[in-house]
């Protein structure tokens, strides 16, 4: 239609009896004189808007699925992040838990021999120098470290500084092979010394051939001059099996240790010796032995032991019995009183 003056007036006109209807319409109320039309239109057009709403609405909602998929996938991995994070957070704690377990352990154990001791973490496995079993650690010379100086945990004794650096230092463990340390047994005393074997228990080699050895005797660090580079009294290991002199000058025996050195974290370097001798007191107390079932037999006369502690009454004898007479002799009866 093109835009004239007569078309003007047409719409002016439509609009007009457009407001008139619907001013009309909200008089009337329910009363409305067009109800009527209206209901006949709905009845008309009704299944039309449902069809088309039928065949539309799949359309829409496809189209609001599309349109809202962004926010759900940036809720889905937010959600997954955050779980994450718990996840992380919590095998943290874990690990936090049973650090400071250890440390603690291991503060124990220093304040038990007067140890002044500086903390280190184990930070690498082996180290340039060709050990095969060395670890290394995050503290150095800037932290008071110096080469020689004994390395423990709350177990015992790890090992000693070989190497040190400004922020890190090598220990050389106990179980290398070229690693030795004096020893003194828990309860005779007797002196030795323990070499590392690998993977296998320390070598100990005792200076008396004919000392007294038994399995789970205990033995400590003999401590070196001026505690370089052993302090005494650091629980070493526990005897497992004693081999015999045959004749020899000291006698061979193996020792598991107390520390696992497979499985080093937290350390701490003994950078303050103890002002005298610990002995024992670094040693934990001795595990109780659990204690062996008896069973007491009592015996009663003419009765048969019971092991449960009860005797069985004894046979009549009264009147002899063919069965209890042995074979080939005559029984004899038993007089009888008139």
């Amino acid at each position: 239609m093109r835009d004239t003056r007569e078309s003007r007036l047409l719409l002016v006109l439509l609009i007009a009896i457009a407001f008139a209807l619907i001013t009309v319409d909200i008089r009337g109320g329910e009363n409305s004189p067009l109800d009527s039309a209206r209901q006949a239109a709905a009845s008309a057009f009704g299944p039309v808007e449902h069809g088309v709403a039928a065949a539309v609405g799949p359309i829409g909602h496809a189209i609001g699925a599309v349109r809202d998929s962004g926010g759900r996938h940036s809720r889905i991995a937010r959600l997954e992040r955050e779980n994450a994070a718990l996840k992380a957070k919590l095998g943290s704690d874990v690990r936090t838990r049973g650090r400071a377990a250890e440390l603690d352990k291991m503060l124990k154990t220093a304040g038990a021999g007067q140890y002044g001791i500086k903390g280190a973490e184990v930070i690498a496995i082996g180290a340039a120098q060709g050990f095969s079993w060395t670890v290394t650690i995050d503290a150095g010379s800037n932290d008071g470290i110096a080469r020689d100086m004994t390395v423990l945990n709350g177990d015992g004794l790890v090992g000693r500084v070989t190497t040190v650096g400004p922020a890190t230092s090598t220990v050389l463990l106990a179980n290398d092979p070229d690693f030795t340390v004096g020893t003194r047994m828990e309860k005779t005393a007797e002196l030795g010394f323990a070499t590392g074997q690998g993977d296998r228990p320390l070598r100990l080699q005792l200076l008396n051939g004919k000392a007294k050895v038994s399995k789970g005797d205990r033995l400590v660090t003999f401590g070196s001059r001026a505690d370089r580079p052993f302090v005494p009294g650091v629980p070493v290991g526990e005897v497992v099996r004693v081999d015999p002199a045959d004749g020899a000058l000291t006698r061979t025996v193996q020792v598991r240790p107390f520390v696992g050195f497979t499985k080093l974290d937290i350390i701490g370097v003994v950078v303050q010796p103890p002002r005298k001798d610990p002995r024992d007191m670094v040693l934990p107390p001795p595990a109780k032995a659990k204690p062996t079932p008896t069973v007491t037999v009592t015996m009663t006369p003419g009765g048969s032991a019971d092991p449960s502690g009860t005797a069985s009454p004894p046979a009549d004898e009264s009147t002899p019995s063919d069965e209890a007479t042995p074979a080939g002799a005559t029984a004899v009866p038993s007089p009888t009183r008139s």
